[in-house]
């Protein structure tokens, strides 16, 4: 039978998000990729230090543990071929069971994620995540300089999203830039029984729900919304998830509220939000990503 990856949660993700390799990288930036090239070889067997993703990814892939290959990661990244032997040297010595990489030495590698059906595409660098989000993959940019995830619930992924524009459309956020909050709430007040639209992360929430449900008695997976959103238009929003049939743990309306110390109190292993703002003041607290999508990312 050949080998398919339909049945899984399938997260690619660049070397950068994986692991911190920003000191090899500013070779590479400088003008000088064989240098890039060489630099990795000569530390093959030097093993990269966690990224800023790693939590979220070694915990995903302990949901393998019992023997079921329920999730999947794959290194999508533009290192060269030499360089990508040091980054499955560096995930197997980390204990991080990774088994394919594409590795297009400089060249976009977001096309590749049509073959893959990833759920999610992490990547430092931001045009191959707005044209992975143009092509309809759920995708985020990993702030490099954000604080590492928690290791305080080693048995739990934790993903926190924002709403308008990461998990709804920017529909609601449209009528807020454009008439203010007032007109925001009438909006979103009188459609409350209408579902939003779908935004660039339903997918993989969807899928993590799956997740949730396939099982393995040794992990689990908690979602919060973190959203400026507040009462009365809460119900709009909780509305649609009860309509997609999927949920979330945990609910935060915020009414404008910094978002950055509710976070740190939830410990995520990842956040996502659309808004620069909302992304930078986050990653001082957990480890973030910013979604380029909706009126805000023009």
């Amino acid at each position: 039978m050949a080998a398919t990856l339909d049945d899984k949660l399938v997260v690619a993700i660049s070397s950068r998000a994986l692991f911190n390799l920003e000191e090899e990288n500013q070779l590479f930036e400088s003008g000088d990729p064989d240098g890039y090239m060489r630099l990795q070889y000569e530390r093959l067997d030097v093993p990269a230090q966690p990224g800023i993703a790693y939590s979220l990814v070694q915990k995903l892939l302990r949901f393998n543990d019992d023997g079921v290959q329920r999730v999947e990661v794959v290194i999508l990244s533009r290192n060269d071929p030499v360089s990508g032997m040091r980054i499955f040297r560096s995930s197997e010595t980390a204990g991080i069971k990774l088994q394919r990489g594409v590795f297009t030495q400089g060249r976009a590698p977001f096309g590749y994620l049509r073959p893959l059906r990833a759920h999610l595409f992490l990547s430092v660098n931001a045009e191959d995540v707005r044209e992975a989000l143009h092509a309809g993959f759920p995708a985020a940019r990993v702030l490099v300089e954000s604080v590492k995830a928690s290791d305080a619930f080693p048995n739990e992924v934790r993903i926190a999203f924002d709403g308008d524009a990461v998990l709804f459309s920017d529909e609601a956020e449209r009528v807020f830039q454009a008439e203010g909050l007032d007109a925001f709430q009438l909006h979103e007040s009188s459609k409350a029984q209408l579902p939003l639209p779908e935004g660039p992360f339903k997918p993989l929430l969807a899928a993590l729900h799956r997740l949730q449900l396939a099982g393995n008695a040794s992990m689990r997976i908690r979602t919060a919304l973190v959203t400026a959103r507040s009462a009365p238009a809460h119900e709009r929003a909780i509305r649609t998830l009860m309509n997609w049939n999927v949920r979330v743990d945990e609910a935060m309306f915020l009414g404008g509220l910094p978002k950055g110390e509710f976070l740190r109190e939830f410990e995520p292993d990842f956040f996502f939000d659309d808004q620069t703002g909302h992304v930078d003041a986050a990653a001082r607290h957990v480890p973030s990503g910013h979604v380029s999508s909706g009126i805000s990312n023009p």
